[in-house]
């Protein structure tokens, strides 16, 4: 069954090689895209990208296990483990039910920008087989917009 990983938040579709992170562009996390979110937003509420359980929520980044076990990690910003939470709101926790769509965690990245660090947000298809996973967008992508495709 094909699962289709939604954009979990607004902002422009990059390759995953274009990522300014040697670890997400060599693909040692797993395949996947990344987004240049917009910066003119203020705040932003990145949203579960798959239905699923939390498997694991940090104010920086949360994974997303899908019905079928298939895990999607959505790292908001690079470097922003650095940051210990402050300007991340968390609205799930580990083990929470949630629907694709559904708020996880809110944060601006402009002012992660601001602080001299870069808000792409890798979405990562953990375990997943590179040539199973295709690319479902370019350009301008919304909230829960068609990202990625795994087979």
């Amino acid at each position: 069954m094909t699962l289709t990983v939604q954009a979990p938040l607004a902002g422009t579709v990059i390759a995953l090689e274009q990522v300014p992170d040697p670890v997400f562009a060599g693909r040692f996390v797993g395949t996947g895209a990344a987004i240049d979110p917009d910066r003119d937003k203020g705040e932003v509420t990145a949203v579960a990208p798959v239905s699923g359980t939390v498997a694991k929520v940090h104010p920086h980044a949360f994974v997303i296990a899908s019905e079928d076990g298939r895990g999607v990690l959505v790292h908001l910003g690079l470097d922003t483990v650095g940051l210990k939470g402050q300007g991340f709101t968390v609205h799930v926790a580990d083990g929470d039910e949630v629907s694709a769509g559904d708020a996880i965690v809110t944060w601006n990245p402009s002012d992660v920008a601001d602080r001299g660090l870069s808000p792409v947000v890798p979405v990562i298809t953990l375990e997943a087989a590179e040539e199973d996973v295709a690319l479902a967008a370019k350009g301008s992508v919304a909230a829960g917009d068609g990202l990625l495709t795994w087979a």
